[in-house]
């Protein structure tokens, strides 16, 4: 596995090296992304930068760049870096992107994968058509393990529009492109405001085929402002040059102040992941369980088969199915099958922007006819690039029946669930590598049973990944 990573990453350095070496067609995205000296010759103010301890002033930016690349050679690491990083801070558009593009390459090449994804994602909120750039960042992210990412940053380059030579060795590097990170994690942290966090009516009564039903307050709506956790921690052992096994542990938790409606799930999986062409397989089997207000809710026993296929050179299409047993521990009437069948597709539209569309069907059965059910339904999702700020949005709409009436309600369940949600990921501050996130979300669930008919409003105040 490992030779065949240093494959793909050598194969990722040749079509950089030809991107650079391309004719007029890619003259334009080369110039937006590393600008030349006689671009960067014009006199900077003057930037207080010190080598060996001695003030550098008065001089050009051209020959700050000289001195910096003098030191870099010379193995003087920390002062080519103070050079180009104060280069950087220069009020001169040409002059910032080549200083960002010679420090990030710098970066790269020490090892040092967070700082230069970090430097070629500031260099690319101001030009996002700079397809070398994006191509330098698709290499890092892809030696840091972070494959979709990087596979997200080739679909970008590609829908800048490349040269024909160059866009075909992009191609070999995307379809070759595997992970080569043998541990990992990633997490997500916010603090979450909600007007309903146990999703319940905000109804007094309901009506029963025997009487009217009052409800208690703790059945009603509640709302408060919770902690949330996500995060997942995983191994990639190669067994052979196309085979990966992927054990993977995750975990989701929301935690308020009223801790009866403290909600936890986690997933243990052991999967594999099996590449040929643009072609991947990744089956996985495990178990999931949930506990809710600090009791055992849910255990589920799941297996589950992810296809995921490139479509031309700016898609990317995934089919995924799953089954699962759960059994209930608060109602053993609603244990029973669940099977999940979606199939989605994410596209590049521009370097900034992406859209995706996912269809997707629920069938759970119940010993209870009244908890077995059969939904499907439609998620549009977008995202676009302002600056050094990402927006995005998705919406969802789903209808849900059940196959007979629920004792004691009067109806059988039919409903229709809609949510919206829009939010920012704002690389404007950068602490540590992270960046703040905000989220906004509405749900409306509209049932025939007025138990499950609730509304709901979600802030998601948190920190994630600048890159």
């Amino acid at each position: 596995m490992r030779r065949r990573v240093a494959a793909g990453l050598g194969m990722m350095s040749a079509v950089i090296a030809l991107a650079s070496a391309a004719g007029p067609a890619h003259a334009q995205a080369e110039s937006e992304a590393a600008p030349d000296r006689a671009g960067a010759s014009t006199p900077a103010p003057t930037p207080r930068v010190t080598q060996d301890g001695a003030a550098l002033s008065g001089l050009s930016a051209a020959q700050l760049f000289d001195i910096a690349d003098q030191a870099r050679v010379a193995g003087r690491l920390a002062d080519a870096e103070a050079i180009y990083a104060a280069l950087a801070r220069d009020p001169d558009g040409e002059v910032r992107a080549e200083a960002r593009f010679r420090l990030g390459m710098m970066q790269a090449d020490q090892g040092r994968h967070a700082d230069a994804a970090l430097t070629f994602r500031a260099l690319l909120d101001e030009r996002p058509k700079a397809a070398r750039v994006r191509l330098e960042l698709a290499r890092v992210l892809a030696a840091m393990g972070e494959e979709g990412r990087a596979r997200q940053q080739l679909r970008q380059a590609q829908a800048s529009g490349l040269p024909p030579d160059v866009a075909q060795v992009v191609d070999r590097f995307a379809t070759a492109l595997r992970s080569n990170r043998r541990f990992g994690g990633n997490f997500e942290l916010a603090m979450a405001p909600d007007s309903n966090v146990n999703r319940a009516t905000d109804a007094r009564e309901l009506d029963t085929v025997i009487a009217p039903l009052n409800l208690s307050d703790d059945a009603r709506q509640q709302s408060g402002i919770g902690l949330h956790l996500t995060g997942q921690v995983f191994a990639r052992l190669g067994l052979t040059p196309r085979l990966t096994l992927v054990p993977r542990l995750s975990g989701d938790g929301t935690f308020y102040g009223k801790s009866q409606f403290n909600d936890l799930s986690g997933s243990a999986l052991l999967g594999f992941e099996w590449q040929a062409g643009g072609t991947r397989l990744m089956p996985s089997f495990g178990a999931t369980w949930r506990t809710y207000g600090g009791r055992a809710y849910a255990r589920t026993a799941t297996a589950d088969l992810r296809w995921t296929q490139r479509v031309g050179r700016r898609a990317q299409s995934e089919v995924g199915f799953s089954y699962g047993r759960t059994h209930y521990l608060f109602n053993e009437m609603q244990d029973g099958d669940l099977f999940n069948l979606s199939a989605g597709i994410e596209r590049a539209l521009s370097p900034r922007t992406g859209i995706g569309v996912t269809l997707s069907g629920t069938r759970q059965t119940a010993r209870d006819p009244g908890f077995s059910t059969a939904a499907g339904g439609v998620t549009l999702l977008g995202w676009r690039d302002m600056g050094r700020m990402t927006v995005f949005g998705h919406v969802t709409a789903r209808r849900l029946e059940s196959d007979a009436r629920l004792f004691p309600f009067t109806d059988r369940r039919k409903e229709w669930f809609l949510r919206g949600a829009a939010g920012a990921t704002f690389r404007q501050i950068e602490v540590a590598g992270f960046s703040p996130v905000v989220r906004l979300a509405y749900e409306r669930n509209i049932s025939t049973v007025g138990i499950y008919d609730y509304r709901r409003t979600t802030i998601d105040l948190g920190i994630t990944r600048a890159f």
